[in-house]
């Protein structure tokens, strides 16, 4: 009987980095060879708190992003780096894993510092157009290399680079649009999501906040506005000055956060979308024409490269976040709402980028490699 697998799963700080790694984890948890899975992350970032639902065990690193100047701010986090690898040097010793998956940034580095050390081999996906810093480094020394983009192959020193896209859930390849405006208790009509990211856009709801009685009123779209926590006080403040009646308006739907963002993605025929890579991914699979507003402050500006690299494929419009206004904002819905041909090539050529089975793809090249 074939000795059972071990697996160090490692990614956090953010989506980006979380979502593909569990969900990478959670298909080689379905596997008959898998004994047992640990996710290694910072215990105070996002991901403890999500493998905590799981059944595979997290092991605990504080490591943090690496400043950008040289001062003792940067001594400090050398020292702290330091630490971190020893640990999961201990970690590997107690352990004994086959193999480390890692999803870059710098919660995986110091993870994968510790394979190489140790010989423990590793496989890596990177989520952007631009890899980050932690994937072009370590590249050269893992078994094989992952990437969301064909755009970020000739960044990657390695030869077993393949282009799987991002992981996503189950969700996007199994609802329908039939399904899921049923589900959201919405019209079979244009329908236009607007969204900054899980935190929210001050920018995006400030310029859509301005709109959404045109939207609404003039164009007549159905519109699911997801505000992020943090801003949707803010944004009902000022609604009930700019339109005071859009809790009767039946085409509107404003929320903080939606957990069902499968049945939100693919209800929607317009996104307007921050360029996260995982944002991308799951607009592509639900065939949505996005005008994607890239994060100006987003490291190595990978952001903006995600959605340059969009446009150029015709899979989305661009808006730069300094010129989004109110104006601008609507110019581009309007232009989209108007354009049906346009909306179709868009939505097409969104869908034909759509990666569904990366998932499945990275889990196998993560057990080719023991």
């Amino acid at each position: 009987m074939a000795k059972k697998k071990r697996y160090f799963i490692t990614g956090g700080g953010t989506g980006g980095h979380i979502y593909p790694a569990v969900a990478v984890a959670d298909e080689l948890l379905k596997q008959d060879e898998t004994e047992h899975i640990f996710y290694i992350g910072n215990p105070n970032n996002l991901e403890a708190s999500i493998v905590k639902e799981k059944d595979y065990t997290f092991l605990p690193v504080i490591s943090s992003g690496m400043p950008r100047k040289a001062c003792f701010e940067l001594f400090k986090w050398a020292f702290g780096m330091f630490f971190a690898w020893l640990k999961c040097i201990k970690y590997i010793k107690q352990y004994k894993p086959d193999v480390i998956f890692g999803t870059g940034g710098y919660v995986s580095a110091p993870v994968l510092f510790a394979g190489l050390t140790m010989g423990v081999p590793f496989v890596m996906h990177d989520c952007d157009a631009n890899p980050g810093l932690v994937t072009r480094k370590l590249a050269p020394f893992a078994k094989s290399v992952s990437i969301a983009f064909e755009a970020a192959k000739d960044k990657i020193n390695n030869t077993n680079c393949f282009v799987n896209g991002n992981p996503i859930r189950h969700d996007f390849r199994e609802i329908t649009k039939e399904n899921a405006l049923s589900e959201l208790n919405l019209q079979n009509k244009l329908t236009l999501c607007i969204m900054g990211g899980s935190q929210g856009s001050k920018r995006i709801n400030e310029a859509a906040a301005n709109i959404l009685r045109d939207l609404s009123l003039k164009l007549d779209l159905q519109i699911i506005f997801q505000t992020g926590k943090k801003n949707y006080d803010e944004v009902l403040e000022k609604l009930k000055y700019l339109y005071p009646e859009h809790n009767e308006d039946k085409n509107i739907i404003i929320k903080p956060y939606f957990d069902n963002m499968p049945a939100i993605l693919k209800a929607s025929d317009i996104a307007v979308s921050r360029a996260g890579s995982l944002s991308i991914s799951e607009l592509c699979a639900s065939s949505t024409a996005s005008i994607f507003i890239p994060y100006p402050y987003a490291a190595a500006d990978h952001q903006r490269k995600n959605a340059k690299y969009m446009v150029e494929k015709g899979a989305g419009l661009y808006l730069e976040n300094e010129d989004t206004n109110p104006e601008n904002l609507y110019r581009l819905i309007k232009t989209l709402a108007d354009n049906p041909e346009q909306l179709k090539s868009i939505q097409n050529s969104a869908q034909n980028l759509a990666k569904f089975d990366g998932t499945e793809k990275i889990a196998q090249l993560v057990k080719d490699c023991i």
